[in-house]
């Protein structure tokens, strides 16, 4: 089996149970007797287990390859897998997610997207890279809305043991790949690259800030509260949503080969905020919904193109930093803003996070073309 093989499926399967579990997981905390300031602290919870593995996984990653370091946070999922089953004390669900990286947003942030656009780069050519990143996304949003439409259709702890058993599958896949990664050796001191990774860096921790008001937990939340939906209709929204959003990465290496990679990041994300503040005064449940699908048409149209564009601006040995820097950063800063927005909701306005979040990547869409778009990629892609 190929890298590239081995990666996409490993992908499919962990995304398809974060489908269910980032829908199910603050429901099943709000029926287990947490409250919504509870519920945006275990999320932030969550975000700050994913934030500690991406950082403890670059050496290994660099120095023992892309084998042993997937594979051990394979074992770790297993172990997250084993503790849901074992125990429905909410603290201990929080910390199976935490150490378990289990995804609480409509896209993957964490130590396993870090490794794995790594590989991706290393194993296609730069006119193709794009390609293959969109088809990778691609497979995690359509297996993840498979996910979130069982939701509904069976027992938290069926879910759980597909949770165990996907994770041992991961596992599997990832001893396919090569033993060692065959990267250049790292040089000592800052990279070439270094002031600009953590110029992206800082950016696209901004972006991440804002979308921890938005995560798919608290918009299920959100939607549970305001019109009472249940798990059998989130799971139907969510599949939705994800499918749409499977749909738009379809355009994103055509649109980028067009118009660039900076250009079809910034357009789409931008007008997709426009639609996420929208959602803040939707009448009824299904304006909201179509509210949400139209933003999750275009928002996630930056994430190869991103990916894509930090991968062609640095150097081969510096990738490793570059993407867990850069996910690092993100994942810590989307930390911060779900207990904000458990508080947000509880003492402003449940709706106010819409305005909060899709205000603040309306900032970075700006701040962002501004900064870089004289910044050129190193490679076609």
């Amino acid at each position: 089996m190929s890298p590239i093989a081995a990666v996409l499926l490993a992908k499919s399967v962990r995304t398809f149970c974060y489908g269910f579990l980032g829908i199910l997981l603050p429901v099943y905390l709000a029926e287990h007797g947490m409250d919504a300031r509870g519920v945006g602290l275990a999320v932030t919870c969550t975000l700050g287990g994913s934030a500690a593995l991406t950082w403890a996984v670059r050496r290994p990653a660099e120095r023992l390859g892309a084998r042993a370091a997937l594979g051990a946070l394979a074992l770790l999922s297993v172990l997250a897998a084993a503790l849901l089953l074992v125990s429905e004390h909410p603290w201990v669900v929080v910390l199976a997610a935490m150490i378990g990286n289990v995804a609480v947003g409509t896209g993957e942030t964490g130590p396993f997207l870090s490794i794995e656009q790594v590989v991706v780069a290393r194993a296609v050519t730069g006119t193709r890279r794009t390609t293959v990143l969109s088809l990778y996304n691609l497979l995690g949003y359509a297996a993840g809305g498979l996910g979130a439409a069982i939701v509904g259709l069976t027992a938290p702890r069926a879910l759980f043991a597909i949770f165990l058993a996907a994770s041992v599958v991961q596992a599997v896949l990832y001893a396919r790949l090569p033993a060692a990664v065959p990267a250049p050796r790292v040089p000592a001191g800052a990279g070439p690259s270094s002031a600009l990774i953590r110029r992206l860096a800082a950016l696209f921790a901004l972006d991440s800030f804002a979308g921890g008001f938005v995560l798919q937990s608290l918009v299920a939340y959100f939607l549970h509260e305001r019109y009472g939906l249940g798990l059998e209709a989130l799971g139907q929204i969510f599949l939705g949503a994800q499918l749409v959003t499977a749909a738009s990465l379809l355009l994103a290496s055509r649109a980028a080969r067009r118009f660039g990679l900076l250009n079809t990041m910034v357009v789409s994300h931008l007008v997709s905020n426009v639609f996420l503040v929208a959602i803040a005064a939707a009448p009824t449940a299904w304006v909201a919904v179509a509210l949400l699908y139209a933003r999750q048409l275009l928002s996630q149209m930056d994430v190869p193109t991103r990916q894509a564009y930090l991968m062609a601006v640095v150097e081969d040995h510096e990738r490793e930093a570059a993407a867990t820097t850069t996910t690092l950063w993100r994942t810590v800063a989307q930390a911060v803003s779900p207990s904000v927005t458990g508080w947000v909701m509880a003492s402003v306005a449940l709706a106010a996070p819409f305005v909060l979040g899709g205000g603040l990547k309306i900032v970075y869409d700006l701040m962002l073309w501004i900064t870089f778009k004289d910044v050129k990629p190193r490679e076609l892609t």
